[in-house]
């Protein structure tokens, strides 16, 4: 019986090895603040526990974009600029060029159209064009459009430094796939788990199954409308998803800073 209880302390043991060796290179710079705009501390909530990516919902009213959840909730102070350029200038400024201290950490900026697609996306290049320089290809803050996006063959006549949110069930070509900077796709196409207990083997399978394509591509994979809790959060770097979706900003950055790996 000796024998017996060891043997099942060591496979238990071992499986805990592995699951911290599939989740120990997570830091906030895989967590991703949806619908960031709508915390009193837009960016800077985020920004300061080091998120690598924020999101923001886009709407042009009147030749300003501005960021809401919904047309009723414009307000005249919550525009694009104010928000986000004016405080993304300001960091990359004060870091030298980046838009963190630690010049190898990036920012993903997913901007999500609700206004038409060429109307938007024009009077967005034309507030972005004049600090083209901080964006990528050239900086480490990367603009990824979603949402309302042009048809993937139109990708190629939009500046180098907007790139946009691919989707996994899309079949690009190779110059369209250079323009997607992400791939993401809402979590209940594949799964109604409600992150409590286990994901169920066949709705984890069919998640690892589109996160190998979604890499075997070279990019990176995020979903939304994820079940948003600890449990959650352990499962969804245990799969490999390379960006942790979450409303919960302050909790997520001190679960990713100080949990136990």
């Amino acid at each position: 019986m000796k024998k017996i209880a060891t043997l099942l302390i060591l496979i238990l043991l071992s499986v805990r090895m592995l699951d911290a060796q599939d989740i120990k290179a997570y830091t906030t710079a895989q967590a991703h603040s949806h619908n960031d705009y709508e915390r009193k501390g837009a960016f800077l909530e985020a920004y300061d526990q080091q998120f690598g990516s924020v999101e923001a919902d886009l709407f042009l009213v009147n030749d300003t974009l501005f960021v809401a959840h919904n047309l009723k909730d414009i307000h005249p102070k919550r525009t694009l600029n104010t928000l986000y350029i004016q405080p993304i200038l300001a960091s990359v400024e004060k870091n030298g060029g980046s838009i963190y201290a630690q010049k190898e950490v990036p920012l993903q900026f997913l901007i999500d159209l609700k206004t038409g697609a060429r109307e938007t996306l024009d009077a967005l290049v034309r507030e972005l064009e004049p600090h083209k320089h901080i964006f990528a290809p050239n900086g480490n803050v990367m603009i990824v459009v979603s949402g309302n996006t042009p048809d993937p063959a139109d990708f190629g006549k939009y500046p180098d430094f907007i790139f946009f949110d691919g989707r996994p069930e899309i079949t690009y070509t190779p110059d369209q796939l250079k323009r997607v900077g992400l791939i993401s796709q809402g979590f209940g196409k594949y799964s109604k788990w409600n992150g409590e207990g286990p994901l169920p083997e066949k709705d984890k399978k069919t998640i690892q199954k589109v996160i190998k394509q979604t890499h075997d591509l070279g990019k990176k994979m995020r979903l939304w409308a994820t079940p948003d809790n600890i449990n959650s959060w352990k499962i969804f770097m245990t799969l490999g998803v390379d960006y942790l979706n979450t409303d919960k900003v302050k909790e997520m950055g001190d679960y990713l800073r100080t949990a136990p790996r």
